[in-house]
């Protein structure tokens, strides 16, 4: 399946070592994520957090992200979560996909192998050029920071 903007290839290897696990894949036709299966055990008791191996590498074109995301049933049935969401995966980089869970739950959580733990959405970056200035364009919003217009 391909996006508006044309299909975009990631490369994926499986690491040396690994047992046999599902390869990440789409849970539906309209899924943004790839869901990312598990490739080893993690007990995460209430209020620890953890690292957990996919036990894939992958390689992003140049111009892509990669977004580590939080699964929406882990965290309504659980309360475990994606501490660093989204993480985030430049395209140079080729080590093993971990993610990085945290147990905001009541009960001690338990990670199997090929439980899906997080998704992961490619999506383009835009880089830019910073140019250091004196003085902003004013706006009728100006300095209006965290809940500066209500409720």
């Amino acid at each position: 399946m391909s996006s508006a903007a044309g299909p975009v290839t990631v490369r994926l290897r499986a690491m040396p070592g690994r047992p046999e696990r599902a390869v990440p894949a789409y849970a539906t036709a309209g899924a943004a994520g790839l869901d990312l299966p598990a490739a080893e055990r993690l007990v995460l008791d209430p209020g620890d957090h953890g690292a957990v191996g996919t036990g894939f590498e992958i390689e992003l074109p140049l111009g892509y992200e990669a977004q580590v995301r939080p699964r929406s049933g882990l965290a309504a049935r659980h309360g475990v979560t994606v501490l660093n969401s989204p993480g985030t995966i430049d395209a140079d980089y080729r080590g093993e996909i971990r993610v990085l869970l945290i147990n905001h739950g009541r009960e001690s959580f338990e990670v199997r192998p090929g439980d899906r733990i997080a998704q992961l959405v490619v999506a383009p970056v835009c880089r830019v050029e910073v140019a250091v200035v004196d003085a902003l364009t004013p706006t009728p919003r100006g300095r209006g920071g965290f809940g500066h217009t209500g409720v």
